[in-house]
């Protein structure tokens, strides 16, 4: 188990993954919670018009799931193809360095092979162990790098596409729990369901400026204005 991690850990530090699967995961919860505050805005509105007093729970958590699924699918799909995409071109810097690195190997190979038929015509040792001590074959050397870089980069893909379909879909079915407990939603669910949105986006705040060591507050400030901004037209354009 522990050498399991220790690999990971390594594949980790190859593809610098955790810094990625974090911005991931923060922006596509962020982006699930607001997708699903459309949605129960839309259906808040209806009841604030006074057509009806209250909505049944579970159309609102069907149409939201829904969206949630879709945001899964599409995350998860979208970020394997588009992070193999961004790893063969990382597999291919690396092959041109392999390449440059061969070169230049070919040119200490030749300079070996002289200072040898030096030592032949003059019958004595003119290489220095610390200098010129062999080493492993060169197709050696490249084919245990391909073969770590192949499973880190494998490794990184499959987490961070869970991350950013799972992510989302978190976020899209947080709002939603005030709804489980009901079988008709009025609202003061949706008020509840706000609030949870509300306290989420403040601990996402929190947690980017502790990331980024900039104001907590700033951070917090910058959220909220995203989520009143997402109210206020919501309501403007379906009142």
């Amino acid at each position: 188990m522990l050498k399991m991690l220790e690999k990971l850990r390594i594949y980790a530090r190859i593809t610098g993954l955790w810094p990625i699967a974090r911005r991931y995961f923060i922006n596509n919860f962020y982006d699930g919670m607001l997708t699903v505050l459309g949605i129960l805005l839309g259906f808040f509105v209806i009841i604030l018009k006074g057509d009806i007093n209250s909505v049944e729970s579970n159309l609102v958590i069907i149409t939201s799931l829904g969206s949630s699924i879709s945001m899964f699918i599409s995350g998860l799909t979208g970020s394997y193809l588009s992070e193999r995409a961004e790893q063969k071109k990382l597999k291919a810097d690396l092959n041109k360095a392999m390449a440059l690195y061969e070169t230049e190997n070919k040119d200490y190979n030749k300079a070996i092979s002289k200072i040898e038929e030096i030592e032949k015509s003059m019958l004595i040792n003119l290489k220095k162990k610390h200098k010129f001590s062999k080493k492993k074959s060169l197709e050696e050397q490249k084919k245990n790098i391909k073969t770590i870089q192949d499973r880190a980069e494998q490794y990184a893909t499959i987490i961070v596409s869970i991350v950013n379909g799972g992510s989302p879909f978190l976020g899209g079915i947080v709002p939603l729990i005030p709804f489980l407990f009901v079988s008709a939603a009025a609202l003061n669910i949706f008020i509840y369901s706000f609030i949870i949105i509300l306290s989420f986006i403040i601990m996402l705040g929190i947690f980017l400026g502790m990331i980024s060591k900039e104001s907590i507050i700033k951070n917090i400030i910058k959220m909220i204005f995203a989520f009143l901004i997402t109210i206020l037209i919501s309501v403007f354009f379906l009142g």
